[in-house]
């Protein structure tokens, strides 16, 4: 370190020297930062997607009120109430405002650095000298004083560690609008599981009275000796076998309630008045504006936090690269100083001084340019995340294009297939019970029924979950709410 200190001598030469150190504030404080300045990126997209849009998939860009409350194209009250009460209560959420608190007070202390510090100090000292007896002597010393330093930014060290906390504020913001879109996407998920699985218990309950009307009909035909008794144990083990499945879906959509009130910062249980009674899967809308890719990932706030990380990552590039210049500090004491408590705040015992000094770090065997290298291999690295983000977003909207899309055509072919397998069900119990056919013929078409009609109830249910992650890979959502 190289340190060059004038002492103060009188008032002219303190105004002197004040004025020399304004004049080199004035004229250095114009000097650029150094290090690389960030250009900024935008994500290289395609101009169209690679899924067909069918199945009322559209590229007109969606309007912003529709994509930023979409839940409410799918007609449901209570799936509304509850998008609320998890914006109000979700408790991720409430982590990531609290870190744009942190990342904004870490801004202010990096700003702070660019302005002078002033300290106070003061101090009374009893001391006695070591001389002999007769010559010894005890004597006090008060001391108050203002020092006041300041680093000159000469060459944007200070400046640049302002942008990367700045960039560092950006994404903890872009986070929340992450955290935002996917809270709304898991609510709207775990509801859709929800009235999935009631509507799955309603199905199979329905299957089981039927089964036992059957069961019950072989039962006195086997003890009236019309039948033998195969045809009504197939139908008992076939009635015990929907009934087992009744446990595994009550059990599903318990753990479906249970994760919607946690999502809601509720504790489990508390939803069931509002979730106990059975209502129907939310029905997707006919057409859904999807836009072209370019527009949809200006939508998603993955995307904009990888592009603040990565402005982050080249402002500390500048800040390594601050280090190799010399370092230029300004620093001053102003106060009062008396030995005796009596003239301590008389003029004769002011004190001040004034003085610039330099600091450089000459050698320190490669260390400087090595942290040079670290942070821009940190930005290479930022690039590539950012790069990632963006082909993952592409993947994550494709996939949800066309699972909608194949989604609905195996939904229309179910309904066929249940329509047809309700009628092939009626022609072999009608037959059954004519004596034309054995029991076998109704046992298999009741069984294919069953699967199918709980099949089409799970379809129902993922062509509305691709919905919701349809709208989630566009980054839907996270204008719902004003947050800070």
């Amino acid at each position: 370190m190289i340190m060059y200190y004038m002492p103060v001598r009188d008032k002219s030469y303190f105004l002197s020297l004040s004025l020399l150190a304004m004049a080199i504030v004035f004229i250095l404080s114009g000097c650029a930062a150094v290090g690389p300045n960030y250009k900024g990126v935008k994500p290289s997209c395609p101009q169209k997607w690679y899924t067909r849009l069918d199945g009322g998939l559209s590229a007109l860009e969606p309007s912003p009120d529709t994509l930023a409350h979409w839940w409410t194209t799918l007609n449901d009250p209570t799936l509304t109430k509850l998008e609320e009460n998890a914006v109000k209560g979700n408790l991720d959420l409430r982590v990531a405002l609290l870190r744009i608190r942190e990342a904004r007070a870490l801004r202010a202390i990096k700003s702070a650095a660019l302005f002078p510090g002033i300290d106070a100090n003061g101090s009374v000292t009893r001391q006695r000298n070591g001389e002999p007896i007769v010559m010894r002597r005890e004597s006090s010393l008060f001391n108050a004083r203002l020092d006041a330093g300041w680093e000159l930014d000469i060459f944007g060290g200070k400046r640049r560690a302002v942008e990367a906390a700045q960039a560092g504020l950006e994404a903890a913001q872009e986070d929340l609008h992450d955290v935002l879109v996917s809270l709304l996407a898991e609510v709207a998920l775990n509801y859709v599981k929800v009235r999935t699985y009631q509507a799955r218990l309603s199905v199979t309950r329905a299957d089981i009275k039927a089964q036992e009307g059957i069961y019950r009909l072989n039962r006195s035909r086997y003890h009236a000796g019309i039948i033998n008794e195969l045809p009504m144990r197939q139908s008992l083990y076939n009635l015990e076998h929907t009934r087992s499945l009744i446990p595994s879906l009550e059990a599903d959509l318990e753990k479906a309630k249970n994760r919607l009130a946690i999502l809601l910062g509720q504790r489990p249980g508390t939803l069931d008045p509002l979730l106990g009674s059975s209502r129907p899967i939310p029905v997707p809308p006919l057409t859904i504006a999807v836009g072209i890719p370019a527009e949809a990932l200006r939508h998603r706030p993955d995307i904009r936090r990888a592009e603040r990380d990565l402005a982050a990552a080249t402002a500390r590039v500048g800040m390594a690269t601050a280090e190799l210049y010399p370092k230029f500090h300004l620093a001053g004491t102003i106060g009062l100083e008396s030995i005796s408590s009596g003239d301590f705040f008389k003029w004769p015992s002011r004190i001040w001084g004034i003085g610039p000094s330099v600091s450089w770090k000459i050698f320190h065997a490669g260390a400087l340019r090595a942290g040079i290298k670290v942070q821009s291999v940190r930005q290479e690295q930022a690039l590539v995340r950012y790069e990632t983000a963006v082909l993952k977003a592409q993947e994550e909207v494709e996939d949800a294009l066309v699972s909608y899309a194949r989604q609905q055509r195996r939904r229309d072919s179910l309904k066929a297939a249940a329509v047809a397998a309700r009628r092939a069900y009626e022609l072999a119990l009608d037959e059954y019970q004519a004596g034309l056919v054995d029991f076998t013929n109704v046992l298999d078409a009741q069984q294919a029924l069953q699967s199918l009609r709980d099949e089409l109830v799970q379809s129902e249910g993922g062509l509305a979950t691709d919905v919701i992650r349809l709208y989630k890979a566009l980054g839907g959502g996270w204008r719902s709410v004003d947050l800070p």
